[in-house]
């Protein structure tokens, strides 16, 4: 059976050195009903508790309600205060916030296909918003959730891209637009980090699995996963060959949090797990894990002589410079996902 509560006690004791600076100071979240959202107020929620911070957040959130929905235990945490509105034209809150966790992102594939000047506003005038507000009241850390896909496509001989890789999307390809986005908004931090006593942290973000996780989305664990809660065939829409790495929520949590506190002010660095796997190999893994037996459908053939793609980070820096190291093995990952969708 999965336990929450086991998962935040790993976030919390991985990172117990680095709370007390937190105590009696105020963090304000953009993203908080997101997938990054939810794991960073749950594991600031048991931190503050478990080691009687004192500490507050506010979660900008476009509804309310929605956020209330789906985590009425942290909307009745007197901790967390919701702040409703738009990432781009938000009221600022008064008084000073000594961090600023800037996850707000629109990333679903269907919205980049169908409004992408919408995604790219939300992206850029977001950030833009979000650095103001930062300016102006008192804050001192501020951690950008950047993406792996400022990297563009990773050269096929390349088995991970690390921070020193220079490669970029086309800028004359729509279906760059959140990679561009991304791109804008480091740019953005570096401007106002020049600019003002601001520490700009950039966590250049890959593939995740977890709770909160959707399993209707472009995501191929999610679907995987939910397909086989749902007893259906686990269906690969394309040919399976290209490779993929995941990293667990609650250790996305504990890197995220490290990276707030720790991380060097305007050096990028990658989160995500340097473990590759085909999705082919990752539907087996699903299967074997779940419902051994299940079956899997692959829809396309491979091109004969045509390497496969690869989406791979390099996480050399972030375990140099603060130590951080996947500690939630895959089928770990698929299991707890699986059963909290279940429980």
């Amino acid at each position: 059976m999965y336990s929450l509560a086991s998962d935040l006690n790993l976030v919390v004791s991985a990172t117990l050195a680095l709370w007390d600076e937190l105590r009696d100071q105020r963090v304000f979240l953009t993203g908080g009903t997101g997938f990054f959202g939810c794991w960073l107020v749950e594991s600031f929620c048991h931190a503050n508790r478990d080691l009687g911070l004192n500490a507050n957040i506010t979660v900008l959130t476009r509804s309310p309600e929605a956020f209330a929905r789906k985590c009425p235990h942290l909307v009745s945490n007197p901790a967390v205060s919701l702040l409703q509105g738009d990432v781009r034209s938000f009221s600022f809150p008064e008084g000073d916030y000594k961090y600023v966790i800037h996850a707000a992102t629109e990333a679903r594939a269907r919205q980049a296909k169908d409004v992408p000047l919408e995604m790219l506003s939300t992206i850029v005038a977001g950030t833009e918003r979000t650095l103001e507000f930062a300016a102006t009241h008192g804050t001192q850390k501020f951690l950008l959730t950047s993406s792996g896909a400022v990297y563009g496509n990773q050269p096929p001989e390349m088995t991970q891209v690390s921070e020193a890789y220079k490669g970029a999307p086309d800028p004359l390809n729509p279906a760059s637009v959140y990679a561009e986005g991304k791109r804008a908004a480091e740019l953005l931090c570096a401007l106002y980090g020049s600019q003002s006593h601001i520490e700009c942290k950039i966590a250049r973000c890959w593939a995740f699995c977890g709770p909160h996780l959707p399993l209707d989305e472009h995501f191929a664990i999610g679907n995987f996963i939910g397909d086989v809660l749902a007893n259906r065939p686990i269906v690969i829409h394309g040919d399976g060959t290209p490779r993929r790495s995941y990293l667990y929520a609650a250790d996305l949590a504990i890197w995220l949090w490290t990276m707030l506190f720790r991380a060097p002010a305007l050096v990028p660095i990658n989160v995500g797990s340097a473990q590759d796997i085909s999705i082919f190999e990752l539907a087996q893994a699903v299967a074997a894990v779940l419902k051994p037996g299940t079956e899997i459908r692959v829809l396309k053939q491979p091109a004969p002589g045509v390497p496969p793609a690869r989406y791979v980070p390099s996480v050399d820096r972030a375990y140099e410079l603060l130590g951080l190291q996947q500690l939630t093995p895959l089928e770990e990952c698929i299991r707890r996902t699986a059963a909290w969708y279940t429980a």
